[in-house]
């Protein structure tokens, strides 16, 4: 199909809502509109065990329904396709109930033999990619059936995360169970799946690279089970809106009803045009806390930053609070360790305080000028620093896909080129920036969020820069686990105690000391920088739809690119 060209927002909802894709006529007031912030390469691949875009453009928030749902108000999993997942004493065997009268949406049953079958199409292939397949893979030994609605997963290794990390969607998404009698017979590594099926309330009705529709399943399991009632929308879009002007444009004009991120000054324009449309807090900052702090990844094996002295000069460049204030609108806060700041994680983030190892929220530049200094370097007529007649340069890789992502680096560039270091931007697509920069480490710097993991336990987190993910510059980096290539003494020094941190239960009183001991190596040698805590400022229109998840109505988080948006969809009802 022809890639459409980015016109103006009334461009964009036309195309959208027009052609053979609308021959069944549903009103916009039976429509919910999602924003999608990337053009959908491949519309007609879902398979989503290949990296790309092939499920959060509706597929794992419409059709394919997760087997438990992390709530981050309770911290506890919530049962969905499944009813209950319990470890052994030894934390190596888990055993899970599934729901009895599920149904995909052709009508076949789903049951154990589904959830056994693509479990083992992750282990036994290596070429499928995908951050959840890789980590399957990395911890389950083998997977049997007990009985039509039970399984038992045997570990590699003690795990007490196990359900949370592999079936919990404790960020973004979470393993997917495929129809066996769809995927039968075919190489997961390349089957397009392009008339996907799922369990969930929605079927596929068609994509394009710029929106994907799904209409409503009136024969839903769930509600035939008296799991839950149908959902409200008849049909979903998710729609590219190419920016955030052209989703400003389509807030004001009714014609989207949840969008991504915005900036402060975006927001506020867009309320007092439509008073409708509301946010996670009624008042500033509006914005509701990501469980993906943002930092700077640095491949150590480059030079100069496999010096860990040229890193620290880096770090102690950058100034916190300057991207905090200027590229962020004051939204969110600098970071003071490598994790998100939710309560839950208050007893790690203060253990790492209290070893003294905590982030300063401003910048140093001549302590960081000293370090590059003591490296040989003297400072060009131009005010570039240079060695050996080189000037002293770095490129960092930026997602185009937001404007967070680009506005962010330009302050950093901003930072380091006052400095001394000719720092410059390079933003790339997002499929490029997920599927070739940072997996096989062809970056010098890059600004992302590979610490995410961790929001009530700190191993998830810190268990991604182990030595054991460690792989040459050119070959994919697991999960995007080490993607730094961090690869020292400290580093094997760090990984021993994060090993042993992993073994523990969760609330073990050891683990907080563990965690400032293994924090003193990412301190002495800086394989990432930590940022800020992110923040995402989510417009949500209330004038069709009424339901949205907010601080005064925390039934979940309001990310709905999320696998469990199946959550906010069943919340929704009509506006009065």
């Amino acid at each position: 199909m022809r890639k459409t060209t980015r016109f103006g927002a009334s461009v964009l909802i036309a195309a959208a809502l027009a052609g053979q894709a609308f021959a069944q006529d549903v009103a916009r007031e039976d429509t919910v509109i999602f924003d999608l912030d990337r053009t959908i390469k491949d519309p007609e691949n879902f398979n989503w065990f290949t990296p790309g875009t092939k499920r959060m453009h509706g597929a794992h928030q419409a059709m394919w329904e997760p087997l438990f749902i992390l709530n981050y108000a309770t911290g506890e999993l919530d049962p969905w396709l499944g009813e209950s997942i319990t470890a052994n004493d030894a934390n190596d065997q888990f055993t899970m109930k599934i729901r009895g009268g599920v149904e995909w949406s052709d009508g076949e049953v789903f049951d154990a033999d589904d959830v056994v079958f693509t479990v083992n199409m992750a282990l036994t292939n290596e070429e499928i990619s995908s951050r959840e397949a890789a980590t399957v893979r990395a911890q389950v030994a083998s997977v049997e059936k007990v009985d039509d609605l039970t399984v038992v997963f045997n570990l590699t290794a003690p795990n007490p995360r196990f359900a949370v990390e592999n079936f919990g969607v404790r960020i973004f998404g979470s393993f997917l169970i495929m129809p066996e009698h769809i995927w039968a017979g075919q190489d997961p590594a390349t089957f397009a799946n392009a008339s996907p099926i799922g369990t969930g309330p929605y079927t596929f009705t068609s994509s394009a690279t710029n929106r994907a529709i799904w209409d409503r399943n009136d024969n839903w399991w769930g509600a035939k089970a008296g799991f839950k009632e149908l959902p409200e929308p008849k049909r979903l879009i998710w729609l590219e809106t190419g920016g955030e002007e052209s989703r400003a444009q389509l807030m004001v004009s009714n014609q989207l009803d949840a969008a991504q991120n915005v900036s402060l000054g975006t927001f506020e324009a867009i309320q007092a045009q439509n008073p409708k449309v509301i946010a996670w807090y009624e008042d500033f900052p509006y914005a509701v806390a990501d469980p993906c702090s943002r930092q700077l990844e640095i491949n150590t094996t480059i030079a100069p930053w496999d010096n860990v002295n040229m890193r620290k000069a880096v770090a102690a460049i950058i100034d916190r609070s300057q991207i905090v204030n200027v590229a962020l609108e004051g939204s969110t806060v600098a970071s003071d360790t490598m994790f998100a700041q939710f309560g839950s994680m208050a007893p790690f983030i203060d253990a790492v305080k209290d070893a003294g190892y905590a982030l300063p929220p401003n910048g140093d530049p001549a302590a960081g000028q000293a370090l590059i200094e003591a490296e040989g370097y003297a400072k060009g007529s131009d005010g570039i620093y240079e060695k050996d007649g080189e000037d002293l340069s770095v490129a960092i890789h930026v997602n185009s896909a937001s404007t967070e992502y680009t506005k962010t680096i330009d302050v950093i560039v901003e930072q380091l080129n006052r400095a001394g270091i000719a720092a410059k931007a390079v933003p790339v697509e997002n499929g490029v920036f997920w599927g070739e920069v940072l997996p096989f480490g062809t970056y010098e710097m890059t600004y992302s969020w590979l610490s995410c993991g961790s929001v009530n336990e700190p191993w998830a987190s810190m268990g991604r820069y182990t030595v054991k993910d460690v792989v040459p510059v050119g070959e994919r980096s697991p999960g995007f686990n080490n993607t730094s290539r961090w690869n020292t003494e400290g580093a094997a020094a760090y990984s021993a105690i994060v090993d042993e941190m992993g073994t523990k239960s969760l609330g073990d009183p050891s683990v907080p000391g563990l965690v400032a001991e293994a924090y003193q190596y990412l301190d002495a040698e800086v394989p990432f920088i930590p940022l800020v805590q992110s923040a995402k400022l989510l417009p949500m229109n209330t004038t069709y739809w009424e339901g949205w998840p907010t601080a005064d109505n925390y039934y979940n988080h309001p990310f709905f690119w999320w696998n469990h948006t199946h959550q906010i969809i069943h919340n929704l009802t009509k506006a009065n």
